[in-house]
This record gives structure tokens, C-alpha cells and sequence, in this order.
């Protein structure tokens, strides 16, 4: 059966809707309960089964104050885009950090994810700049939207870890940045620096902005001026280039590395 509330949560798979409510769904017990470290879940969806097995998931998110509601199995399906749903749904709060408030604390790291369409790329960029210790990810110009469930499962949790920006003007953005103070290297498989050369010429060595950009059509040529420098990671072996999130990992941990001798 599906309820009003089931019917109004499952408008939130699309863009509009989710941008006009301020609201996103996410998927599966991992993303839930960081959403629920954040404060950020309004209700929990879930099917008998699910509702029982991650009880002790359901506890601490009620006693945040997000509501819980069980829904059969259907009515679940119908609010998720997995061929296997693990049995729970969480109508989250869009918390999108305002760029300047995210540079105000002075982050060492940095990802800019400029016009990346593809949401599988970006969650996973995410999650890897997550990981490697970068405090913001800003989505730029016409990105995806952070909250597309896609990109909500490929961030696996991460989106609730860092400051997500939304900034549609890109240069206005990188403007912003470069007042911080930090550099701002774009990552090109075209780039005339090395990046292995950067590092050990301690260019890596200051707080970074790293700018990526898709992986069909890469950065324009006005971000590209902007930037301090082009930087393309090294391929030694016969692969004609890595893929935006492979890339990504390797910039981002090599400017991670470097910042932790400082």
C-alpha cells in the first residue's frame, strides 16, 4: 500500500522536486546512518524485515526525531532505484554549504567537480576526497545534482561527512578560492606538469583546490586559465588514460600525503 507520505517521498526521484522540498531519498543502511549522525533524516521507509534487522539503526534514528514508518515490500520498491534494495529508505535534508562558509574554515583540501554530469563519477569522487581528507567538494556550474540518488549511493556516507557546495558560476568560484589563498591545479590527461614531478619539487606542499572536470568533454578553457597549473597524472604502463574518479584518487592522495608533512 501506498500511502500519501510513500507517494510524496517517491516524487523526490526527481530533480525538481527534490530541489523545491529541500528533501532527497537515500538508499540502504550505511548512507541512512550517517544521514542519522547528521541530523539529517526526516522519516525512515522500511519493510518488516528491514525494520527488524537494523533495529538498532531505527532506535538511534528515532530518537533523533525522524519518524518511522513501515511499508511493504512494493511500496518500498517504489521508492528505490536498486535491483536489490536492503530494506530501508530514508527521506533526507538537503544540507548544501554556501561556498564562502565552506572556505571559512580554512580547509587544506579541496575538490571542484566542474560541469561532471556523469552522478556515478561524482558520488565517487566524493567519497574518495572524503577519504583522502578534503573538507569541501563543490559541485560547479552545470554538475549533478549531489542528491541524485545515484550519486548519493556511490558517495556511500561520505555525503554527510563533508561541506557539499553547489556553486553554479565556476570562475566565481574559483575566484573565492584563490582569495583563500589555496592553489588551484586542474587535472588534465593533457596537462604539461607531471604531477609525480610536482610532488617531489614540494609543489603540493599548501592547501589545495583540485579541479576535475567530465570525463567526455574535460575542463573548459577558461578553468583551465585559471588554474596554476595543468597537471596530468603519469601512465607508465600501455593505458591511454585513467578515468575521472581513478584520477581523482591519485591527485587527491598525493596532495594528501604531501599536507601531512606540514
Amino acid at each position: 500500500m501506498r500511502t500519501p507520505r510513500v507517494v510524496a517521498a517517491r516524487r523526490l526521484q526527481r530533480r525538481r522536486e527534490r530541489d523545491a522540498a529541500g528533501l532527497f531519498l537515500a538508499e540502504g543502511p550505511q548512507a541512512i546512518r550517517e544521514a542519522a549522525s547528521s541530523s539529517a533524516v526526516h522519516e525512515i521507509f522500511g519493510t518488516s524485515d528491514g525494520l527488524t534487522r537494523f533495529a538498532d539503526l531505527i532506535q538511534a534514528a528515532g530518537r533523533s526525531g525522524a519518524r518511522v514508518s513501515e511499508v511493504t515490500e512494493d511500496a518500498l520498491a517504489a521508492l528505490t532505484e536498486t535491483v536489490r534494495p536492503q530494506g530501508l529508505v530514508a527521506v533526507c535534508e538537503q544540507q548544501p554549504v554556501p561556498l564562502e562558509k565552506a572556505l571559512e574554515s580554512g580547509p587544506r583540501l579541496v575538490a571542484v567537480l566542474a560541469e561532471i554530469r556523469d552522478p556515478g563519477n561524482a558520488g565517487t569522487v566524493l567519497r574518495t576526497a572524503d577519504a583522502a581528507g578534503a573538507r569541501a567538494v563543490v559541485f560547479a556550474g552545470d554538475a549533478v545534482d549531489p542528491y541524485n540518488g545515484k550519486c548519493v549511493r556511490a558517495s556511500a556516507g561520505s555525503l554527510f561527512h563533508v561541506d557539499v557546495v553547489r556553486a553554479p558560476d565556476p570562475g566565481m568560484a574559483l575566484a573565492a578560492i584563490r582569495e583563500q589563498g589555496m592553489k588551484i591545479f586542474a587535472a588534465t590527461g593533457y596537462g604539461d606538469t607531471n604531477l609525480d614531478d610536482l610532488a617531489d619539487e614540494g609543489g603540493l606542499d599548501a592547501p589545495t583546490a583540485w579541479l576535475f572536470g567530465s570525463e567526455a568533454h574535460g575542463l573548459p578553457a577558461d578553468l583551465l586559465d585559471v588554474a596554476d597549473a595543468r597537471v596530468r597524472v603519469p601512465i607508465h604502463g600501455g593505458a591511454e588514460s585513467l578515468n575521472l574518479a581513478a584520477a581523482a584518487a591519485v591527485c587527491l592522495y598525493a596532495s594528501a600525503r604531501a599536507l601531512r608533512r606540514l
